[in-house]
C-alpha cells in the first residue's frame, strides 16, 4: 500500500481533492450529484480532458503547445464545412483527424527543425491558425451540421453514455499504452528528463519530438468534432483559452511542466477536477467572477505541489545515498 502511494501520490491526491469537492458542493446544494449534473460534469470534461490528453505528452517531452484552442477552431471550421456539403459523417472524421496531424506536424517542425521556443514556435501557430479559421468562415458561425454526423459523434448508446464518451475512453487507452507500453513512450520520457542525454544515446530527437506534437493535436481534433455534434453548428470564434485549462488540468493531475514525467490517469482525474469544480461553482451560485478566482487558486496549488513533490523525490534520493 505504501508503495502503490509512493507511486501514484498524485493521483491519489487528485481523487481524494474530487472526492472531497463533491461532498462539499453536495451539502451546498444537493442538485450537485443528481444524474443531469453529473452528466454535465462528464460532458464539460470531455472537450477539455481530450486536449489535456493531447498535451499531456507534449509537455513530457519539454514542450508545450499554446496554439490549441485555435487549432480547435480550425478544425470545428473545416469539418463543418465538409459536414455541411454533405460529406458522409466518417470521410468527416478521418479527414479532420488527417488535418489536425498537420496542424500538430506543423508545429513539430517549429520546434525541432527549425530551433524555436516552444512557446514562441505556438504563441505564433496560435494566431496563424484562428487567422485561418477566421478567413474559411469569413467571421461567421457555420450552422445546419446534419443530425447524422452529430448522432456519429455524440448519440447515446446507453442510458447516459453516449459516443463521445467513449471516444475519449478510447484516445486516453491509446495514448497510455503509447506512453507507458511502447518504445516510443520510453523515449518521450527520456527526451523530457534530459534531452542531450537521450541523443548521445541514439535517440531520434527531432522525429519523436514531430510525431509526439502531432499525436497531441489529435486530442484537440477529436475535442473539436465531438463540440461541433454537441452544439450543432461550427464558430471561428470558440476555442479561446481552451488550451490554457487543458494545459492547467495537465498540470493539475501530476503533469510536470519542466517535462520528464506525467501520466495519462493523473490528466484524466486533473480534468474532472476542473470541470467538477466549474459545475460546482455554478451550482452553488458563486458570481462568474470568483470563479475565475478559484481556478485560479487551483493552478496555483497544484504548480506548488509539483514543487513540493519534487522538493521530497530529492529528499528521499540523498537520504538513499547516505
Amino acid at each position: 500500500m505504501k508503495r502503490l502511494f509512493s507511486l501514484y501520490n498524485r493521483e491519489i491526491s487528485v481523487g481524494i481533492a474530487i472526492v472531497i469537492m463533491f461532498i462539499i458542493f453536495s451539502l451546498i446544494n444537493v442538485i450537485y450529484i443528481s444524474p443531469d449534473n453529473l452528466i454535465d460534469i462528464v460532458n464539460q470534461s470531455i472537450i477539455y480532458g481530450l486536449m489535456a490528453l493531447g498535451v499531456t505528452g507534449i509537455i513530457i517531452i519539454g514542450g508545450i503547445d499554446l496554439s490549441m484552442g485555435s487549432a480547435l477552431a480550425l478544425v470545428v471550421v473545416l469539418v463543418s464545412k465538409l459536414s455541411v456539403a454533405g460529406f458522409p459523417p466518417i470521410t468527416c472524421l478521418i479527414i479532420g483527424l488527417l488535418f489536425g496531424l498537420v496542424l500538430g506536424y506543423i508545429n513539430g517542425i517549429l520546434v525541432a527543425k527549425l530551433r524555436l521556443q516552444p512557446f514562441i514556435a505556438t504563441l505564433g501557430t496560435m494566431s496563424l491558425y484562428r487567422g485561418m479559421a477566421l478567413l474559411i468562415a469569413g467571421g461567421l458561425p457555420i450552422l445546419n451540421i446534419p443530425d447524422a454526423y452529430r448522432r456519429f459523434v455524440d448519440a447515446r448508446i446507453i442510458w447516459y453514455v453516449r459516443v463521445s464518451v467513449i471516444i475519449f475512453i478510447i484516445f486516453a487507452i491509446f495514448l497510455h499504452i503509447l506512453l507507458k507500453k511502447t518504445r516510443f513512450g520510453n523515449y518521450v520520457f527520456a527526451i523530457g528528463g534530459n534531452e542531450e542525454a537521450s541523443r548521445l544515446s541514439g535517440v531520434k530527437v527531432e522525429k519523436v519530438k514531430i510525431a509526439m506534437y502531432s499525436i497531441g493535436m489529435l486530442g484537440t481534433t477529436l475535442a473539436a468534432m465531438i463540440m461541433i455534434g454537441k452544439m450543432g453548428a461550427g464558430d471561428s470564434t470558440t476555442g479561446v483559452g481552451y488550451e490554457l485549462d487543458a494545459i492547467a488540468a495537465a498540470a493539475i493531475g501530476g503533469t510536470s511542466m519542466s517535462g520528464g514525467r506525467g501520466t495519462i490517469v493523473g490528466t484524466l482525474l486533473g480534468a474532472l477536477l476542473f470541470a467538477s469544480l466549474r459545475i460546482g461553482l455554478i451550482v452553488a451560485g458563486v458570481d462568474p467572477f470568483w470563479q475565475y478566482v478559484a481556478r485560479g487558486i487551483v493552478i496555483l496549488i497544484a504548480a506548488y505541489l509539483e514543487i513540493a513533490q519534487g522538493n521530497i523525490m530529492i529528499l528521499r534520493r540523498t537520504k538513499k545515498e547516505a
